[in-house]
């Protein structure tokens, strides 16, 4: 089902609201179509792609934030781990973030090597995924709060683009659901197929009014920085404390 916005329940959205939310942002990968370059660390508007997720996060209220990618990415105040094996694909890399946020009383380095079943004792919470090759994260975290309001009931709410193609990475789902989907996984994480993982999920899945335009290529990169570049200009023609 896609869900455009409307037919708003408040008592759900009061629930979903008072729910635990953690985070999950995917910042690792080749970046093939990038000659290899660090896609988080790429900056859009001034701020890294990486930032803005981290922004997006917080402002969704999460409490606790997890990077999984390389050890050299700069994300304070958050959780980094890497997918074991690294480059093990966006299921390992779920994993190992699950695993961290499972392990409040374990130390770092132990939750980090026991990636294979990442359950988690607060079934009650939710789970934003978020990969860190969003440009306006902000925006399509805050569709997803509003979907997640409107759908308490399902496993999760994930963005759909135009062309109908579900947005696995752009999503919340809900804690317990995502360690059922783990441990019915044919196979472990490394390698593992996104749709072999979320399929059976009840999911929701809202209409992304473009907010979930990714940046792949240099082009995608050249005019997310320019519809940046529009945006800041537009905001200081309307804002009057630009005016001298």
């Amino acid at each position: 089902m896609i869900d455009h916005g409307a037919g708003r329940d408040d008592r759900a959205m009061t629930d979903a609201a008072t729910r635990p939310l953690d985070a999950v942002l995917l910042a690792g990968g080749r970046a093939t179509r990038l000659d290899g370059a660090s896609k988080p660390e790429q900056t859009v508007g001034e701020r890294t792609l990486l930032d803005l997720a981290i922004d997006a996060a917080r402002r969704a209220g999460a409490r606790s934030i997890v990077v999984v990618g390389p050890s050299s990415l700069h994300a304070p105040g958050c959780l980094v781990v890497r997918e074991d094996p690294p480059f093990g694909g966006p299921v390992a890399a779920i994993a190992a973030g699950l695993a961290v946020l499972a392990a409040p009383r374990r130390s770092r380095s132990e939750a980090s090597r026991d990636q294979r079943t990442p359950h988690d004792p607060d079934a009650d919470a939710d789970v934003l995924v978020l990969a860190c090759d969003l440009p306006q994260a902000t925006a399509a975290v805050e569709r997803l709060l509003d979907g997640r309001g409107q759908h308490d009931t399902a496993d999760g709410v994930c963005l759909v683009d135009a062309d109908g193609r579900t947005q696995w990475l752009t999503a919340i789902y809900a804690r317990a659901a995502l360690d059922r989907a783990f441990a019915v996984l044919d196979r472990g994480p490394d390698g593992a197929a996104m749709r072999h993982l979320f399929d059976g999920l009840d999911r929701t899945e809202i209409a992304d009014d473009g907010t979930a335009e990714d940046v792949d290529t240099w082009a995608d990169l050249d005019r997310a920085r320019e519809r940046a570049d529009i945006r800041s200009s537009e905001s200081l023609r309307t804002d009057p404390r630009s005016t001298p």
